[in-house]
């Protein structure tokens, strides 16, 4: 048996490395959003800076791994097999959750996933032993300490780091305005020695509080003099900054490249726990066992995970190893920072997310109050602050970055202060959350949501706010049941659990490359559009993006029809549900699309994109229309399927088939002509279009005649349905030939 939990220890450390692989793709939108935003450096270089930051940060770590052996559960309460077990469930449950979340582009706390993954896994142990013995409390298994302080730091993260984001950033603005390279002479020199000493104060008192070197004596001698050290910085860093400024030297990358290498290095240095500190307390555990367990594996209790133990320094390396690993090859890394860089962007462009009934009252009752302040403010005063904030064209060094560097030296300097400042008042602040907030907070005031994008910005933000607070219950949750389940399944479902969570990251990871590449080409035509400043070459790259987006509606739109008609057919309801969920889907991909593809006609020529308007947004219209003609088929099909009434007579659903099989087929050989740019044969897809019209109406009169010359040999119910999904089809043929005309038209113009 003591071999059995060996390999169960062995897993732990497998398991442990899949989490630092996943738990980084998820982290580095910490440290990296700010540098990459901006284009402070290449991407490359960016990367290898933080790398540096997150392996010193954890071979420099002390080690102390004391949340998972005693910082949530009493582990003198427990036997070496619920200990084992608990371990085992937190890290199942933390691998999968964490990847959910970065499938998703969505940044969350690890730290939350971790103390609430233990606390639901020794909550379910608590409960069954309370089932067996009520001479104890909660509190006797259970320090929940832990858990309320993390809640705590969520709920002071959010608005403490919006709402400094928001003020610095302002101040920052109106002192250097978007033309800061004019006004850096007088100020960079202040604004460097700030900032830099803020990014210092925080990597000592905060990034690295927790290091090796950082001895008590050290640690007593930098607070006893913390105001001499913080002003001679000051001093010193402010004429540096200004020396660099005179050699020609941007100090605002250099700002934002310390920045990234300190924040890093404080996400290793403090949040190596996350990813290590579990399979670490099991080895430690299975050692206590090994020693002094007598082969009591459910008697034994683990009172030695109430000390502190020292990790060993080739442990610290490893980890360092997998971590720099990660963060130059993870794909999914890449995706988190996309989704905080799009959110706090200055660019109009794909909106990651849709909009929600709370972001839109927020909106509205943000604009009442701007506009009740605008009004009070005297006119004078709105002059000089909109000068302050008015947009300067772009410099070509830095085309296509999300926001300046004065953004990214805020969004650093502010993190990094408020860290610090947390942690010296004993706040819980947690890294990811304060990180984030300043971003949204610095470019709100940035003015960089605009009223078509603040909707789209906000229900972003909203939602990863939502994902912090359903890590919480998720992971609680989820191990609950987990640690359950292994307790209850034994052996068997405890190593079926662990090779499940693998096969499903495995699967995950092959999955998100498959997404990747199919929205790789897509996407980089877009951003190509956008780059562009050859309106010629605009106009050319347009026209295949249309052609190509249009051609993937209609095999889309003629698929939904088939599936929708099946399902009805067929009375299949779980057909005609998913129908509907995909249909909302594409309607929000639709307006998107229709978005980004305007974007890209604003940077036509002026004279060809007018004209080239009323045949793109006819084309766009059209494929609305058939999107809603398609809801106008499956949503009474569904309801005439749930209310179980009488199906289509087999007779009129084959001859339906056979004319939905033609137009289908039909579109799929005009989508082929389309993508080989065949524009000569667009003539002859009309006619048969025409010809589409002429059987649909036909059978439609050939139902009518059934319907009135039958009497009650007919059912109303259902020959109102056919007769309706037949007249949405021939209007659905109407629109296609329209498309394709307006599309010629598109061309002509060209």
């Amino acid at each position: 048996m003591e071999t059995l939990f060996l390999g169960i220890v062995i897993f732990l450390f497998v398991l442990a490395a899949f989490d630092l692989y996943v738990g980084v793709s998820n982290d580095a939108v910490n440290f990296l959003n700010s540098a990459i935003g901006s284009k402070s450096a290449k991407y490359r270089t960016i990367v290898w800076v933080a790398a540096v930051g997150v392996f010193t940060g954890c071979v420099l770590s002390n080690g102390m791994m004391d949340i998972a052996r005693h910082g949530i559960f009493h582990p003198g309460q427990f036997s070496f097999e619920e200990v084992m077990i608990i371990y085992v469930a937190v890290m199942v449950t933390d691998i999968v959750l964490l990847d959910i979340f970065n499938s998703f582009g969505m940044p969350t706390s690890t730290t939350v996933s971790m103390v609430f993954e233990l606390l639901g896994a020794a909550f379910a142990f608590t409960m069954i032993k309370l089932m067996g013995d009520d001479a104890l409390a909660f509190g006797d298994y259970l320090n929940s300490d832990k858990a309320i302080q993390v809640i705590l730091g969520v709920f002071l993260s959010v608005p403490l780091a919006f709402t400094f984001g928001v003020v610095v950033q302002s101040l920052a603005r109106v002192i250097f305005t978007f033309n800061y390279k004019s006004r850096m002479r007088y100020f960079i020199g202040l604004f460097g020695g700030v900032a830099i000493t803020s990014i210092l104060y925080f990597m000592l008192f905060k990034g690295m509080k927790d290091l090796s070197v950082m001895t008590p004596d050290v640690k007593a001698a930098m607070s006893d003099r913390l105001g001499v050290i913080l002003v001679g910085c000051f001093v010193a860093f402010s004429a540096i900054c200004q020396l660099l400024h005179w050699v020609g030297v941007n100090v605002f990358k250099v700002i934002v490249l310390i920045g990234t290498l300190s924040l890093a290095t404080a996400f290793a240095g403090n949040d190596l726990v996350n990813f290590i500190g579990v399979p670490l307390a099991g080895m430690s555990a299975y050692l206590d066992f090994s020693a002094n367990g007598g082969g009591d594996f459910s008697g034994f209790m683990m009172t030695g995970l109430k000390e502190s133990a020292q990790t060993p320094f080739y442990f610290l390396f490893g980890a360092g190893a997998i971590m720099v690993v990660a963060l130059l090859t993870s794909k999914k890394a890449q995706r988190v920072t996309k989704t905080e860089v799009g959110l706090s962007s200055k660019q109009e462009g794909e909106e990651l997310f849709g909009s929600s009934v709370a972001a839109r009252s927020i909106v509205r009752f943000s604009t009442r109050v701007i506009g009740s302040v605008s009004a009070a403010t005297p006119e004078p005063v709105k002059q000089w602050v909109n000068g302050r904030f008015a947009p300067v064209s772009e410099d070509p060094q830095y085309a296509g970055a999300a926001y300046d560097l004065v953004r990214a030296s805020v969004n650093l300097c502010m993190a990094s202060l408020l860290i610090a400042l947390g942690t010296s008042l004993k706040l819980p602040l947690s890294t990811t959350f304060v990180t984030f907030m300043v971003a949204m907070g610095t470019s709100l005031a940035d003015r960089a949501w605009t009223r078509e994008s603040a909707v789209f910005r906000i229900t972003g933000v909203l939602s990863v706010i939502g994902g912090w607070f359903m890590t919480a219950g998720a992971a609680f949750g989820a191990c609950f049941v987990v640690a359950c389940a292994m307790y209850f399944g034994g052996m068997p479902v405890t190593f079926g659990l662990i090779l499940l969570a693998l096969a499903l990251v495995v699967h995950s990871q092959i999955r998100f490359g498959k997404k990747q590449a199919e929205e790789k080409q897509g996407d980089t035509l877009f951003q190509t559009i956008m780059a562009c400043d050859d309106p010629a070459a605009v106009n050319t790259m347009l026209s295949k993006h249309l052609t190509v987006s249009v051609a993937e509606q209609l095999d889309y739109f003629g698929g939904a029809l088939t599936k929708s008609t099946d399902g009805l057919f067929s009375e299949t309801r779980r057909q005609l549900r998913r129908v509907e969920r995909d249909l909302e889907s594409t309607k929000r991909e639709l307006k998107n699309l229709r978005r980004r593809e305007t974007l890209c006609l604003r940077r036509a020529d002026n004279f060809v994109g007018t004209r080239l308007s009323t045949p793109f947004h006819l084309v766009h219209n059209n494929l609305r229309q058939m999107l809603s003609g398609l809801m106008r088929i499956n949503d009474p099909a569904l309801e005439h399927v749930e209310n179980n009434f009488v199906p289509v007579e087999v007779r009129y659903a084959e001859r339906f088939c056979a004319i939905r099989d033609k137009f289908v087929a039909e579109i799929s050989e005009i989508t082929a002509d389309m993508r080989a740019d065949r524009r000569s044969t667009i003539n002859t897809h009309k006619q048969r279009c025409e010809a589409l019209r002429e059987e649909f109406r036909v059978f439609r009169h050939e139902v009518l005649d059934a319907v009135q010359n039958s009497q009650n040999a007919v059912n109303l119910t259902t020959a109102n349905l056919l007769l309706h999904i037949i007249q949405e089809s021939e209007q659905l043929v109407k629109e296609v030939r329209s498309a394709i005309n307006n599309l010629r038209r598109y061309y002509e113009v060209m």
